[in-house]
């Protein structure tokens, strides 16, 4: 009879809560929460901020577009146009000028928000940023791109 032998670990590690992978979630988990509350103050949600953000960056993208890059499914990145659009704070087509991607772009009023949020939420990734020594915040931007690239398919 053959027992199932417990899997090494990927690395040396006491038990799985100082693996890579939890510390990752353990680090996205505590950044969310604290962008949630940030936002909440402002009334906008985190993949809202970062629909403005990206729109401000690159004006013209489609929901799929900024759906891939605020890390939601295509329906959640139309909600979360909508929602935006509803409050005034982008603007889009009524319709399509060819296939279905309709243009996003940001209005005045969402020029405006973005900047009185932007300073919270700057303050946020400042505290995250500050804990780690700043001789090692070029490795550690690289270490994290190849994670994700390692990763990705």
């Amino acid at each position: 009879m053959e027992q199932n032998m417990p899997a090494d670990p990927p690395h040396q590690a006491e038990d799985v809560t100082e693996h890579v992978g939890y510390l990752l979630k353990r680090a996205q988990a505590a950044l969310r929460g604290a962008m949630d509350r940030t936002l909440r103050e402002h009334g906008l949600t985190v993949p809202q901020y970062s629909t403005l953000e990206l729109l401000a960056l690159r004006p013209g993208l489609s929901n799929a577009d900024l759906a891939r890059a605020t890390f939601v499914t295509r329906q959640s990145g139309n909600v979360v146009l909508r929602g935006l659009q509803d409050a005034g704070l982008i603007s889009r087509p009524a319709t399509a000028d060819h296939g279905r991607a309709r243009p996003a772009h940001l209005t005045e009023e969402g020029r405006a928000r973005l900047g009185e949020v932007q300073a919270a939420v700057y303050a946020v990734e400042r505290r995250m940023v500050e804990a780690v020594p700043a001789h090692r915040m070029e490795a550690l931007l690289a270490d994290l791109d190849h994670i994700a690239a390692a990763l990705e398919e």
